[in-house]
């Protein structure tokens, strides 16, 4: 995958910087224990949207956020900061649309992290 489009689902510089500090291989470990909880992630966030709870699908998209920041997942991340912002004017419109992307990305883009950290190892 090209650079350019790596740098949309990945945040690029930030893994750079993790794999100096603590090696690709150790990244690749808290990768792949992201990997065992996502199903989960994303299993709340579709069960509070199919309820129309939309306190809980916020609340899971904070949660959601931070995990896939902390691994680098740069897209998915950026979809999960708009969707458990509530409170903003373009959230009932756009809700829908951004759960939707994560729900449609976030294995092949875990993907993506996986095989990029494997080549770095």
């Amino acid at each position: 995958m090209a650079t350019m489009e790596l740098e949309a689902i990945l945040d690029l510089n930030t893994l750079d910087q993790y794999c100096s500090a603590i090696g690709a291989g150790t990244l690749l470990k808290s990768v792949v224990l992201f990997e065992q909880l996502m199903p989960e992630y994303v299993a709340n966030l579709q069960k509070a949207y199919d309820s129309g709870d939309k306190e809980t699908l916020c609340g899971e998209a904070h949660k959601f956020k931070g995990a896939a920041g902390s691994v680098g997942l740069k897209r998915i991340q950026q979809y999960a900061q708009l969707l458990q912002h509530g409170e903003e004017a373009e959230w009932e419109a756009g809700h829908a649309n951004w759960l939707n992307v994560i729900v449609e990305h976030a294995f092949d883009d875990l993907q993506q992290l996986k095989q990029f950290l494997q080549a770095k190892a």
